[in-house]
């Protein structure tokens, strides 16, 4: 403090540190303050214990974040810290015995059969066992209907298999889930080396998710071959219309001439009309228009059946497998689809009019219908109602009203949601969590109240809004908002990044990931698949090189050394299949993200509380799964995105991939709610795209600001409760009125879906995609799109009025747009494509892009901190208003491609030949 304060002690300091006076003045500081010493505190000891081992029971085991938990619940309870090993070595011990009790939960909940079954599969010398096994865990590579039918076929095996165990109660899912994905990712060898119980209980938990993990992959691609085919038809049907267009332009011509004719001529009486008209038209030239375009013309809404119909046998067979194999059940929205499968499941002949007479029809869609029955409203074309329940299957599926069971992607939504007495027992600490309260009408009136206001600070401010105007477009009012301009760059603010980017030092990719594993130590985040740390020498250096393979996308060969251990590619293979998988990626991640935002530069360009999510597009392999088309994005090709979140510290928080470009809004707030950084955005800002009404209130009920760029603002809805209030030149706009009665008769529900994804009870997407079914919504859906209506209309009016916070909002998606034109130039070879045709390789490679750039944004925040530092020290210290507008998303003294080796072998210098490989060569492997 004297120090700190520049004053002349009056004492010896050094003195007083050495004595024990220290001491004595430290004791009374501790009783007047209320701290105990961690030794000596046994209830504290035993109450962080308690909460250490009840965060390793539900799955949040990682060593890092626990010492940061354990060391921040000591500070909060007056307990002075320990020394880092005393934490450290508290922490391992509680994980050990979670883990043991888990082990002990799942090989206590088999029988005495399952318990020798799995023995067996250990057996020396029967390698056959596990060897099936083995085949059982292979998940389908390509989009093509054979392979979904071995794939079917495995699953068969699986349930043959017939050792499922019963799900052990109060074990978590997600902790059974990890302990599962090592044994689906696993070398067999690994597994059977693991001693007991964990052996055991690990085969165990394999066993418990394996049916579900094998219907997730046969959904995921019954649902891509379905979409194919009717994608394909529609294809089809657009390029025969095209060949049909002259057919039909001739006929409309010949019937234009008749309506001329019947509208112009006036003078004709009315029994003369059709003589004349035969004359000047004959009769057979007008009915063959008419018959011409009866066949060619078709009504708005309709379904490419001409085309489908010549698919009948191969998607007759596809649709019976898919529809038999796979074991599903449905949501209210669902029923009837589901209804109809298990009418056909009855059925050996789908294409009998006879036997498909009673076949239920109300999940055949109106365009499918005029395909389907007759005026009538009975069954026409059986194979049309095939056809027509293909397609109610599909979207049913997708968006899972339909889902698999047993299941984890593809299954039920809803499954997990507080209910009963658990919901009962937890109400009031959600409530407190979110910070609502349990009385609808209380949120609801503060709600009425701060939308009256704000609707009266626009109307006043209005006239004197420079950038606000009202437009009538064809009779109707809608608001325009003036683009912002360019902000201005002083000349200080030029300077400044002139200095920065001339004084950065040039590095490659390796260079940056070594020098950033060695700040953050990231390194010991990528454990083995059994959770160890490595130990072999270099392995910091395999693993940089494994990283920048992944994230460069130019594959382990151009890194490949024989003659160096840690660049062997069996050493980096082992990495590369071991270490390297989306949870090792995130803990790494995490690691960066904490040691950026500790950076003094970083606290000028914010403190981590806004974040924004965009998506970022690659072109994936024909045969990918976990792809989709966009003929904006992907040509004619199908491709994947990258939809990834960043704070306004630049740094990328968290991403997922998805398959061709799903609406944003059923992955930005699964992004939110399950990154694993130690920042805590509220505000989540994103582009037009990503929103909806529902999305509104869901990020409103967690406590979170949704804020995203409102480029169609002139479209835009506004909402009032208030049916008699005057808000000026809004009237015209802030038409629709909220439902608040719907709000109130289902408040409860509404708190605890937003309670049971605050604490992990739900996930996210698959809430998602319940609520945004437009068709079909339930009546939550409803409720919380009344509810997202009045926070939409708060985040308009702020826009309107509020140029700032525009501004603010595009800064953050300029960081984004940046952020992805770096991602390109890391991400450049294979022309920029996925090559990985798996969902998880995938996730893995693109995770890895993730890691690459924030290492790059650390590590150039780094230097661009000692650069603000030197200049300082030079005597020209930048202004804090130009180190804000500074970004450490830059490149040009990065080199991606790599160094070339321009040396000679002495024997080919001498004019012999290199050696040629053998067949069986490591490379080949």
């Amino acid at each position: 403090m004297i120090e700190q304060l520049a004053l002349e002690p009056g004492t010896d300091v050094d003195a007083y540190f050495a004595g024990s006076r220290r001491i004595r003045h430290l004791a009374l500081i501790r009783t007047h303050c209320g701290f105990t010493d961690f030794g000596d505190n046994a209830v504290a000891r035993f109450r962080l214990t308690r909460w250490l081992y009840a965060l390793c029971w539900s799955g949040d085991d990682r060593p890092g974040p626990l010492i940061d938990r354990a060391a921040a619940w000591l500070i909060a309870n007056k307990v002075l810290l320990p020394g880092v090993t005393v934490v450290e070595r508290l922490v391992g011990r509680i994980r050990d015995r979670a883990r043991t009790r888990l082990w002990r939960h799942l090989v206590a909940s088999l029988s005495d059969d399952q318990r020798v079954r799995i023995a067996a599969l250990f057996d020396d010398g029967d390698t056959s066992t596990f060897a099936a096994l083995d085949a059982l865990r292979t998940v389908p590579s390509k989009r093509m209907p054979t392979e979904l039918f071995r794939h079917l076929d495995r699953l068969d095996a699986v349930r043959a298999f017939n050792l499922r165990p019963a799900p052990p109660r109060g074990v978590p899912a997600t902790t059974l889930e990890r302990l599962a994905r090592v044994a689906r990712v696993g070398k067999p060898s690994a597994i059977a080396a693991l001693q007991e119980p964990r052996r055991t209980a690990t085969v165990a938990a394999l066993f418990h998710t394996l049916e579900a993990a094998a219907q997730d992959d046969a959904a995921e691609l019954a649902e891509a071959l379905l979409a194919d085919l009717v994608k394909g038809a529609e294809a089809a049907d657009k390029q025969a219309r095209l060949r049909s267009l002259r057919d039909l332009d001739g006929a409309a011509m010949l019937l234009h001439a008749m309506g001329l004719l019947v509208l112009t001529d006036d003078a004709l009486p009315l029994n003369e009309w059709r003589d004349v008209l035969f004359e000047r038209l004959p009769r057979p030239d007008i009915e063959a228009a008419m018959s011409k375009v009866e066949a060619i013309a078709k009504p708005a809404e309709t379904k490419p059946y001409d085309q489908l119909r010549t698919k009948w046998r191969s998607a007759r067979r596809l649709f019976f497998e898919i529809a038999t194999r796979i074991e599903t059940d449905a949501a209210p929205g669902g029923k009837n689809v589901k209804a109809a499968i298990s009418y056909l499941k009855g059925v050996d002949d789908w294409s009998s009019l006879v036997k498909m007479r009673g076949a239920p029809i109300a999940a055949v869609s109106k365009a499918w219908r005029q395909h389907v029955l007759d005026d009538d409203g009975r069954m026409r074309d059986p194979k049309a109602y095939v056809f027509a329940i293909i397609d109610a299957w599909r979207l049913a599926i997708k968006r899972r009203d339909v889902f698999a069971k047993p299941g984890i992607r593809y299954g039920d939504p809803r499954r997990g949601m507080l209910e009963g007495e658990s919901w009962h027992n937890s109400r009031l600490m959600v409530a407190r969590a979110l910070g609502r309260s349990l009385e609808a009408d209380i949120e609801i009136d503060g709600l009425s109240r701060l939308l009256d206001e704000a609707y009266r600070h626009v109307v006043a401010r209005a006239g004197d809004n420079p950038d606000l105007r009202f437009e009538t477009v064809a009779d109707k009012m809608g608001i325009v908002v003036t683009p912002l301009d360019k902000l201005d760059e002083p000349e200080s603010l030029r300077a400044l990044r002139a200095a920065v980017q001339t004084r950065m030092p040039k590095a490659g990719m390796p260079d940056i990931f070594l020098e950033v594993m060695a700040r953050t130590g990231f390194a010991k985040s990528f454990t083995h698949l059994s959770e160890r740390q490595a130990t072999v020498e270099h392995f910091e250096i395999s693993l940089c090189a494994t990283l920048v393979g992944g994230a460069c996308n130019i594959g382990l060969e151009p890194i490949v050394r024989p003659e160096f251990a840690a660049l062997r590619r069996d050493r980096l293979s082992w990495v590369g299949q071991n270490f390297i998988r989306p949870e090792t990626i995130a803990a790494a991640n995490a690691a960066i993200v904490s040691a950026h935002s500790r950076l003094d530069i970083v606290q000028h360009w914010g403190a981590g509380e806004v974040a924004s999510a965009d998506g970022m597009r690659f072109v994936a392999p024909s045969s990918a799964i976990h792809a989709g088309p966009n003929p904006k994005y992907y040509g004619q090709e199908r491709g994947v995105t990258w939809y990834n979140m960043i704070s306004n510290q630049f740094s990328g928080l968290t991403g997922a991939v998805i398959p061709g470009t799903l609406r944003d809004s059923l992955v930005v707030l699964a992004l939110l709610l399950e990154q694993e950084t130690e920042l805590d955005p509220l505000e989540i800002m994103t582009d037009t795209a990503a929103y909806s009404d529902a999305i509104f209130g869901l990020f409103w009920l967690l406590g979170y600001r949704f804020s995203p760029r409102l480029a169609d603002i002139g479209d835009a809805k506004l909402w009032r409760i208030d049916r008699q209030a005057s808000y000026g030149p809004f009237d015209q706009t802030a038409w629709g009125r909220v439902k608040i009665n719907l709000i109130r008769e289902n408040w409860s529900d509404l708190i605890r879906l937003a309670g049971s994804l605050k604490l992990g009870h739900l996930k996210a997407a698959g809430v998602m995609r319940m609520l945004q079914v437009k068709d079909r919504p339930t009546t939550l859906a409803k409720a919380l799109s009344e509810l997202g209506r009045i926070i939409k209309t708060l985040h308009i009016l702020r826009y309107i009025d509020d140029r700032p916070f525009r501004r603010r909002i595009l800064f953050q998606l300029n960081r984004q747009e940046l952020r992805h034109k770096l991602g390109r130039r890391v991400h450049h070879g294979d022309r920029g494509e996925i090559r990985s045709p798996l969902r998880q390789g995938q996730e893995e490679q693109l995770g890895v892009l993730g890691l690459a750039l924030n290492s790059i944004v650390h590590w150039n925040a780094v230097y661009m901190q000692e650069t603000v530092r030197q200049l300082s020290e030079a005597g020209t210290p930048p202004l804090p208003a130009d180190i804000a507008r500074l970004s450490p998303i830059s490149w040009r003294h990065i080199n991606f491609l790599g160094r070339y080796d321009f040396s000679v072998p002495d024997a080919v210098a001498n004019g012999g030949l290199r050696p040629l490989r053998q067949p069986n060569s490591e490379w080949d492997f």
